[in-house]
């Protein structure tokens, strides 16, 4: 991670931010081509992986060797979904996925605020299409660790025609793909928020259910909820029949940004900065829905006390994004080894022990 801050980073920064991170998917494209070569997941397994059964996690119906898993938007396309096994993560979600290709909204689209160790996106659902990413899965599978789809509907389509995107993008996918999440939270297409009130979310659960069949879904909220509005969309997360929630998105606020130039961007804020708003996020949803279905806590996480501070607020599984890109390709190691050394110091069998813990307090 040290070689990573010192001399890969400075080099990808120099970049546009979404050119550098297409770049860096051209590469693990191309390394997932190799993943024949003994050599190369020799490699991969000596010095990115950790293996510990105290590690293990049980949630959708599904075995998860590690917690920590790669967050939608990094591998909107499916391009490198191997190369996330490699490089130490317990689960990758690929996505966000339109029925219908579209190309997002206008570049620049992707801003990184160093000083804050956050990013700010507009991108806008820039995505292939189902039928492409189907074909990308089709073409790679099967794969070492459990694969996430998040599905989204197009730009052009009214919310009262949403269920029908849903749907038709989870029928291209199903078979391929462990879970679907139904991304209703970004804040980067027009009135998709909406989405998320009650009757509307019940009834695009309850079909987008009837059409994965034997595959969970799962729905991945906004953290800008009040407390009110968030239990009563909880409530129809459940009543539609989804199997987790992920708790959460990126943010719309601004809380306290250093980058003040850039922190005038339009788009979804996620890094550091959300961690708190993420967590208390973890917190709410666990406390309405208390324990029935998984929670899995996304934002703000880059260091292993990060990660245990979601699992007590009530996560089972965890994702990152942004930490990544500042972080490096040994961040999941990092967090996998904080983790158990936590879990020592804590005298924690299974993290399933302590899960929620702090919702509790």
């Amino acid at each position: 991670m040290s070689l990573y801050r010192e001399i890969a980073r400075p080099l990808l920064f120099r970049r546009d931010a979404e050119e550098a991170h297409l770049g860096v998917l051209r590469l693990l494209a191309l390394w997932q081509q190799w993943h024949q070569w003994p050599f190369a997941a020799y490699c991969a397994q000596t010095l990115l992986h950790v293996t510990d059964a105290r590690l293990h996690v049980r949630a959708l119906g599904l075995d998860f060797q590690l917690p920590v898993g790669l967050a939608a938007g990094l591998d909107k396309h499916a391009e490198a979904a191997h190369a996330w096994g490699w490089l130490g993560f317990g689960h990758a979600e690929l996505g966000t996925i339109t029925p219908r290709p579209q190309p997002g909204n206008p570049r620049p689209r992707l801003f990184r605020l160093p000083a804050d160790e956050a990013l700010i996106n507009r991108m806008g659902f820039n995505s292939v299409g189902a039928a492409k990413v189907a074909e990308n899965l089709y073409a790679t599978r099967p794969f070492a660790i459990p694969i996430g789809a998040n599905v989204g509907k197009n730009k052009d389509t009214p919310n009262d025609a949403a269920v029908d995107d849903y749907v038709a993008a989870i029928e291209q996918l199903r078979g391929l793909c462990d879970w679907f999440t139904l991304n209703v939270s970004s804040p980067n297409t027009p009135d998709l928020r909406k989405l998320q009130e009650p009757a509307a979310m019940r009834a695009l659960v309850a079909q987008s259910v009837a059409a994965a069949g034997a595959t969970p879904v799962l729905v991945k909220l906004a953290p800008d909820f009040v407390d009110e509005a968030l239990e009563q969309t909880v409530d129809a997360v459940l009543e539609g029949g989804a199997a987790g929630v992920m708790a959460s998105n990126t943010t719309l606020t601004r809380p306290n940004l250093r980058d003040t130039v850039r922190a005038a961007e339009v788009g979804g804020l996620s890094g550091a900065p959300l961690k708190p708003l993420a967590t208390a996020m973890v917190r709410r949803v666990y406390a309405r829905t208390q324990g029935r279905v998984p929670v899995i806590g996304v934002g703000g996480i880059a260091t292993a006390d990060d990660a245990w501070e979601k699992i007590l607020a009530g996560a089972d599984l965890l994702q990152v994004y942004s930490a990544l890109i500042f972080e490096g390709p040994g961040l999941a190691k990092a967090l996998h080894e904080g983790l158990l050394d936590i879990m020592a110091r804590e005298g924690v069998r299974t993290l399933g022990e302590v899960v929620g813990q702090g919702a509790r307090m």
